[in-house]
């Protein structure tokens, strides 16, 4: 099989929609992610329909200059991120904090998955998770395997090949046994 098939990412909605271009700063969600709020994982990530509105309403996106994802700004600074990582602090605002650079070059399939994956965590931050439980290793969060299952599951039926979903799991700041932890509890083939 040739490498293009294998890591096929498969194509996110036809309505899925990205402003690349923007300077660092703050936005709302919809200014990012025009008409997010339409597409069929928007029902998966807040089933209720009053919940729904106001979580894509009421969230926003702030684009830095770093090099990063995307992560959800704590509403304060958690005590074991001293020393770690300096994260965008959002105390009155539910935001979603996204790298510049990954906003305007990663492929679209990649940057749908991880703003679903965010307003996932968003929205049980706002039903009343601990996003950062302390002694729980990231990959057994119910909170992450809840926010992955849904764009994992997703991307499935959009045509996404194992190598691909197997790569976007693989993120850096888990050890490959970890990475093979969660890649079983979600399903997807380790080779």
């Amino acid at each position: 099989m040739p490498a293009a098939a294998r890591l096929r990412s498969g194509e996110p909605p036809e309505g899925f929609r990205i402003q690349r271009d923007l300077s660092p700063g703050r936005y709302p969600l919809l200014t990012v992610f025009p008409e997010a709020d339409r597409l069929t994982i928007a029902a998966r990530v807040e089933p209720d329909e009053k919940k729904r509105r106001s979580l894509f309403r009421d969230t926003e996106v702030e684009v830095v200059k770093a090099d990063l994802w995307m992560y959800v700004a704590p509403h304060e600074f958690p005590p074991d991120a001293r020393g770690r990582w300096k994260p965008v602090v959002s105390p009155d605002t539910d935001c979603i904090v996204v790298g510049r650079g990954h906003l305007a070059t990663s492929p679209a399939m990649t940057l749908y998955m991880d703003i679903y994956h965010e307003l996932c965590h968003v929205r049980q931050r706002r039903d009343g998770a601990n996003l950062w439980e302390p002694g729980v290793s990231y990959v057994r969060r119910w909170t992450e395997l809840e926010a992955y299952k849904v764009v994992v599951e997703d991307a499935r039926e959009r045509g996404a090949s194992q190598a691909f979903l197997r790569d976007y799991l693989k993120v850096e700041w888990i050890s490959p046994e970890e990475h093979d932890e969660l890649l079983k509890t979600l399903g997807v083939a380790r080779r």
